[in-house]
């Protein structure tokens, strides 16, 4: 019998990122709210590295970037 091999393979990659590499300085929009809702969950909360693929340097300036948008109102804070 033959299994198969569910998805173990697969490596998330930063959406970020250019074939080139990171881009110097890491910078993500703040008022680009839907690709924003891309990287939260229901509650509001960011996925991980693991989870949503994105290298470190772009997780920080996500964070920062979320943080933004919710104290200008574009996002909220908890789920809706």
């Amino acid at each position: 019998m033959i299994k198969k091999k569910l998805g173990r393979n697969k490596k998330n990659r930063c959406r970020f990122c250019t074939k080139e590499g990171c881009p110097r300085p890491a910078f993500v929009d703040y008022k680009d709210v839907p690709s924003l809702k891309k990287v939260c969950t229901s509650q509001g909360k960011l996925f991980s590295r693991k989870r949503s693929g994105t290298c470190s340097t772009f997780q920080r300036a996500l964070s920062v970037a979320v943080k933004r948008a919710r104290f200008m109102g574009l996002m909220p804070y908890v789920g809706e």
